[in-house]
């Protein structure tokens, strides 16, 4: 009998582990100051924010498609538009992640590839228009 191999979702912990990583994600753009530039594009009650990230990041690492169940494609550059983002909202978005995913996440190699793709998927949502740095 060959084994079923392991999807992302499975390797993040399953839904408990999505879960607390999306909780620890949200509960340090709460607290932390240097998060208010993003902080500041929610709402004051995060649950909403938190179930949108939570069901996304459960079908983006191959998991239930609870987000596409519920609105179909996730089109997030298009549902992001109407926030400027620019290099210092993504590095704003990418330190908190990048916390909760240490603290969250514990196979290395895993962690590392999954870092590559939020670095990947956090850069693609930038729509302001910056200065090339020289």
């Amino acid at each position: 009998m060959s084994e079923i191999p392991q999807t992302p979702y499975d390797v993040a912990g399953g839904d408990a582990g999505v879960r607390r990583l999306v909780d620890r994600f949200y509960d340090l753009m709460d607290e932390l100051p240097e998060a208010y530039g993003i902080r500041k594009f929610h709402p004051e009650d995060l649950s909403g924010s938190r179930d949108k990230l939570y069901w996304f990041l459960s079908g983006w690492l191959g998991g239930p498609q609870h987000y596409v169940e519920r609105f179909g494609h996730p089109f997030l550059r298009a549902r992001h538009l109407p926030f400027t983002i620019g290099a210092a909202e993504r590095d704003q978005w990418l330190m908190c992640m990048r916390q909760a995913v240490e603290e969250q996440i514990h196979e290395g190699p895993f962690r590392d590839k999954l870092w590559e793709a939020i670095i990947s998927l956090a850069d693609h949502m930038r729509n302001k228009s910056e200065p090339q740095q020289a």
